[in-house]
């Protein structure tokens, strides 16, 4: 191999040795998003313990009005657990969780209602996370009826806070059925 040879093949090597540089450094700067993990959702997620929260959100339509509570809580321990939820204004709710389960707060359970939600809609409030001896402060976004799936969540004037999501059937059941009396006697009297 002669000396031009030679200079070529260094100039050359030099090239791939600069590119694979420039292709390895940039994720050894930049780093890799699917590293990180996230809420892909409108709620937050967090992790106290045993329990784990997901898509954790508030729905409301003021920052001094009841704010109801959805999303799931996930108990990976083999015993019963208790989540308690502290926000705005020392409204405080609690949820049950089975051990080995899940409670998801939707529309198929019972209401988790704080009876302030402290932010208004497109705001994040401070909520107090506990059960047992674990602790955290998460911030719990706050939305409204503009998202039309969020719309049956927004709480009524008769929902009322509750210390347990298994109270809280009560005041809603009741009210329900005076509201489901009043419209009997208007179709006995309008139908016959």
């Amino acid at each position: 191999m002669n000396r031009v040879q030679r200079g070529k093949l260094a100039m050359a090597a030099a090239a791939i040795s600069i590119g694979l540089l420039s292709v390895t450094g940039c994720g050894y700067i930049n780093p890799q998003q699917t590293n990180q993990q996230y809420s892909p959702s409108d709620g937050v997620r967090a992790d106290l313990g045993s329990l784990q929260l997901r898509n954790m959100l508030i729905v409301s339509t003021d920052a001094n009005k009841p704010g109801r509570v959805i999303g799931a809580v996930f108990n990976t321990s083999s015993s019963d657990a208790t989540l308690t939820l502290s926000g705005a204004g020392g409204s405080q709710a609690t949820i049950p969780v089975k051990a080995n389960s899940e409670t998801y707060l939707n529309d198929t359970t019972s209401a988790v209602i704080l009876g302030t939600t402290g932010g208004v809609p497109g705001s994040v409030v401070p909520v107090t996370i506990k059960s047992g001896s674990d602790s955290s402060t998460v911030q719990f976004p706050v939305l409204d009826a503009s998202l039309k799936e969020y719309a049956k969540y927004i709480p009524t004037p008769s929902a009322s806070p509750s210390p347990s999501a298994s109270s809280s059937a009560t005041p809603s059941s009741s009210s329900t059925s005076s509201s489901s009396a009043s419209p009997t006697p208007s179709a006995s009297s309008t139908g016959h």
